[in-house]
C-alpha cells in the first residue's frame, strides 16, 4: 500500500485529483484522470503543467514570511491549475519540505480521539520545535507498531507560514483540500515492494527518508549551505548518514537511492560525485511523460499526491 499523509486531512480521505505544489523557482500542477475502464489510481493519467518563479518570491523557512510576492505566486498557480483543465476547486497543496518539522516520536500510549491526543503532543513537542507549539498546525498519523509502544509521524507547521501558501492557493481562486509537504507527498509515488532510500533535495534542503512499506523509518531535513564546496560535502554527508542508518536498522544495504527533487537523478549524481561502482545507483522516483516539458525532478510529489 502506499504511503499516505496529510497535514490538513480534507473532508474525506479521498484526497483532491487536482494537486499543486508551490517551490523556490515555480510551480506545477497535474490533475488525475481516470483511463477508459481503470480501476487503480496508477492506471489513471496525469496532465501536468508548470510555470516559472523567481527564485525570490519563494523562499521556504520556519521564521519568516515565505512569499515575497504572494500575487506573482497566486497568478502561477491559477495558470498551471487553469492549463490542467481544472474542473474542482479543491485542490491538495504541496509545500517544501523547509516549512514544517516532521517528527517520528514514540509514546507508550495515545488516546485514540484526536483532540484528546493533541494536546499530548504539543506538550511533547514544546521542546523540540524552534517556533511557539501553541501557535503550529499539527497533525499526525500513527505508524506500524514493532513493540508496546505507539510510533507516531507528526508535522508541525507554523500557522503564519501555512496561511501564507492557504492564502496564495484561495487568491488563485481554489481552496486548499489538503496540504502535504514535498517528501511526505513523494513517499506515495513510490511502487518499490522492499525498503527504499529516498532523498529529496529543493535549493536551500535535503530531506532523506528510508520507507519500508507504509512505515516510515527515517525522515531528516537539513539546511544546505550556498557555498558550491560546503554543498557537496554537505550532500555526501548526508547521503553517507542516510545509507548508515539504513544498513544498521535493516541489516541491507538499498541497490537503488529514489530521487526527488531539483535537477534530477543526473543533476544529483554529478553533485554527490560517488564514483564507487558498487555504491547504490541514484535514479528517479518519477519520470514524467516526455510531453509533460518538465524541469527534472519535480514531478514526484504531485504524482505521490495523486496517487490516492
Amino acid at each position: 500500500m502506499p504511503f499516505k499523509f496529510s497535514i490538513l486531512p480534507a473532508n474525506s480521505y479521498m484526497r483532491p485529483p487536482l494537486a499543486c505544489e508551490i517551490f523556490p523557482g515555480g510551480v506545477v500542477a497535474a490533475r488525475r484522470e481516470a483511463r477508459k475502464g481503470s480501476q487503480r489510481p496508477e492506471d489513471d493519467s496525469l496532465t501536468f503543467s508548470h510555470a516559472k518563479l523567481p527564485e525570490s518570491a519563494v523562499t521556504p523557512g520556519l521564521k519568516s514570511a515565505n512569499l515575497a510576492d504572494p500575487s506573482a505566486v497566486s497568478s502561477a498557480i491559477r495558470k498551471v491549475l487553469e492549463d490542467v483543465g481544472a474542473r474542482r476547486k479543491n485542490v491538495t497543496v504541496i509545500v517544501p519540505d523547509a516549512t514544517a518539522r516532521v517528527l517520528l516520536l514514540d509514546f507508550d500510549s495515545l488516546p485514540s480521539r484526536e483532540r484528546d491526543a493533541l494536546p499530548i503532543l504539543r506538550f511533547r513537542l514544546r521542546k523540540m520545535l524552534p517556533f511557539d507549539v501553541e501557535d503550529a498546525a499539527i497533525s499526525y498519523q500513527l505508524l506500524p507498531q514493532a513493540s508496546q509502544q505507539v510510533r507516531a509521524l507528526v508535522v508541525a507547521m507554523p500557522r503564519a507560514i501555512l496561511a501564507e501558501y492557504e492564502s496564495a492557493v484561495r487568491d488563485a481562486g481554489f481552496e486548499p483540500g489538503a496540504v502535504l509537504t514535498s517528501t511526505i507527498a513523494s513517499l506515495s509515488a513510490l511502487r518499490a515492494s522492499s525498503p527504499a532510500l529516498i532523498i529529496n533535495r529543493s535549493h536551500g534542503a535535503v530531506t532523506t527518508a528510508i520507507i519500508r512499506q507504509d512505515d516510515l523509518l527515517l525522515h531528516r531535513t537539513l539546511e544546505l549551505p550556498q557555498n558550491p564546496t560546503l554543498l557537496r560535502e554537505e550532500l555526501a554527508q548526508a547521503v553517507s548518514v542516510a545509507l548508515a542508518y539504513f544498513e544498521d536498522t535493516l541489516q541491507s544495504q538499498p541497490s537503488t537511492i529514489y530521487y526527488a527533487g531539483s535537477g534530477g537523478a543526473a543533476g544529483f549524481g554529478e553533485l554527490i560525485e560517488n564514483n564507487d561502482p558498487l555504491a547504490p545507483r541514484v535514479r528517479d522516483l518519477i519520470t514524467p511523460p516526455a510531453a509533460a516539458s518538465l524541469p527534472p525532478g519535480i514531478s514526484a510529489g504531485i504524482a505521490g499526491a495523486l496517487a490516492s
